[in-house]
């Protein structure tokens, strides 16, 4: 149930109203939705990187978990595909029809506009590895689900290197996603991340496999765990895969693709090197981006919160999960839950009239049931 990747549009951008923007689709972001649409507010999702599930999916998709309520095991990404499943029904559409979130673009920048009800705001966007302006966001508040920042793939440290059409960083799902057969792909980088993307190219199908997978490492030793590191030096030693070692010092492109970097070689000589596709995997890196420009209280690169509403110091703005701080506070994703919850009922409480004293319940009101889609209880 992961989003699939959105290439940058490069159409004049357009304005989305909503009543709320939530930045971060992480586990916290994403029950942020569900609780924002079930009391009855539109809601926009923003998130820097390819598809849902944030930290959660980015750092550890295969690992399990055992402290979510009621799921005595799930990893990262059965996670991600439940919370996004339960968020489905209040996935605001920001520009089109079935165009989705706003995948792969940042929050630029922040002003305020005040409504006759409260306060509003006006949030600019862009793509995050192109910089393209994004459309506008107009909405009455905000809930930052950041974590520790913006989850950004880390590069190759060459300017303009990641607008190029044929580099990526996210491997795919499935080989059908993509047209890399017959094709030379490059997996640049040399850990964990990089061997199983290696690893997984090598059991795509003959019909739909690259005729050639390079790993461009920057040094000739390759680090993983054991039994991943046996199937990588496999695969060398039968020619299978191959390495080719030096670092990325400049690059070369044309109509919007790489052509072919020039790496300084281990005995200080320089080579250009071409392929057909690029698949840069360095790890992530949280970047707090503009946020720390806002006028939000921070202390330590933390968001202090109202523990009651979770509200930030700016009007309409607040924020849970792993960006806050607050007396008790947990880094827990069952702690985020109970954030969202307490936040979304702060925000409904001021702009919901029909928002009642005491919580409905999702077992027994035609109300929630209709918010949902549901024709009968259940």
């Amino acid at each position: 149930m992961n989003a699939p990747a959105v290439q940058p549009d490069l159409s004049p951008p357009e304005a989305i109203d909503t009543d709320v923007l939530v930045v971060g689709a992480g586990p916290a972001g994403l029950f942020q939705v569900f609780q924002l649409g079930l009391l009855g507010l539109r809601v926009a999702l923003i998130d820097a990187l390819p598809q849902a599930g944030g930290q959660c999916l980015a750092l550890y998709p295969d690992k399990p978990i055992y402290d979510v309520p009621g799921i005595p095991v799930c990893t990262g990404r059965e996670l991600t595909a439940r919370l996004l499943a339960q968020a489905q029904p209040f996935l605001q559409p920001p520009v089109a029809p079935a165009c989705g979130p706003l995948w792969q673009h940042l929050v630029s920048g922040l002003s305020a506009q005040p409504t006759e009800q409260g306060p509003g705001w006006d949030v600019a966007t862009c793509h995050a590895h192109t910089g393209q302006p994004g459309p506008t966001v107009r909405c009455k508040g905000l809930v930052l689900a950041t974590g520790a920042g913006a989850f950004l793939p880390r590069g190759l440290g060459l300017p303009g290197l990641e607008a190029q059409a044929n580099v990526h960083h996210l491997m795919p799902d499935a080989p059908e996603q993509v047209s890399w057969a017959g094709q030379h792909v490059v997996v640049a980088g040399g850990g964990e991340e990089a061997l199983l993307a290696a690893a997984q190219l090598l059991q795509w199908p003959a019909p739909l496999a690259p005729a050639r997978i390079t790993v461009l490492h920057r040094r000739a030793v390759l680090q993983g765990p054991d039994a991943l590191l046996a199937t990588v030096n496999a695969a060398l030693a039968d020619g299978r895969l191959h390495l080719q070692v030096g670092m990325p010092m400049a690059m070369a492109a044309s109509e919007g693709r790489l052509q072919h970097l020039t790496l300084l070689q281990p005995d200080a000589t320089h080579a250009d090197f071409a392929a057909d596709q690029w698949l840069v995997q360095l790890g992530l890196s949280p970047k707090l981006g503009p946020l720390a420009q806002w006028g939000i209280d921070l202390q330590r690169k933390q968001v202090q919160v109202d523990a009651a509403t979770f509200a930030t110091n700016l009007g309409g703005i607040h924020a849970i999960g792993d960006a806050i701080a607050y007396p008790g506070k947990l880094r827990l994703i069952v702690s985020a839950f109970h954030e969202a919850t307490l936040a979304a009922h702060a925000l409904a409480r001021q702009w919901v009239p029909s928002h009642p004293a005491q919580p409905l319940y999702t077992t027994t009101s035609a109300v929630l049931h209709e918010r949902l889609g549901l024709s009968h209880p259940g």
